[in-house]
């Protein structure tokens, strides 16, 4: 049997760009785990696919084997399912990335949900916002090392 995950993830800015931050609810069997941190001024599909990198390299970390990701931004889903192009320059490192990071799970599946359905992130999202709390020192981003 092999190991597997469900996430949900969130980014939002407070203006677009402005304060930032990202949230992951990931659950596997060994319990469910939240994941946050505040990324300064930046824009609401940065701080979108952050959530989505730090789900894909904790997944990694773990050892999972399959992963699905719920998330309510159609833009990253569409786009890393190839039915977008990216076409933001600022958005390309962390799309590669989120594709480096996909070839290591045998299989993800990324599925968009209504907001209401993803009000846990979301919280955790507001919450490194308003605290600002510190991105996990395991969390490789595009351009910062």
């Amino acid at each position: 049997m092999s190991r597997s995950g469900r996430a949900w993830i969130d980014g939002g800015s407070r203006g677009n760009p402005g304060p930032a931050g990202f949230g992951v609810l990931l659950e596997t069997e060994e319990g469910r785990e939240e994941i946050l941190g505040y990324l300064g001024k930046t824009t609401n599909n940065v701080a979108e696919y952050t959530g989505l990198l730090a789900a894909l390299t904790r997944a990694t970390q773990m050892g999972l084997e399959e992963l699905q990701i719920s998330s309510d931004s159609e833009l990253l889903v569409r786009q890393m399912s190839g039915r977008y192009q990216v076409k933001a320059l600022h958005l390309v490192p962390f799309y590669r990335r989120a594709l480096e990071l996909k070839r290591s799970l045998k299989r993800l599946t990324l599925r968009h949900v209504p907001r209401s359905e993803n009000s846990e992130a979301d919280g955790l999202a507001n919450q490194a916002i308003d605290t600002r709390a510190r991105v996990p020192e395991w969390l490789v981003l595009p351009g910062h090392g």
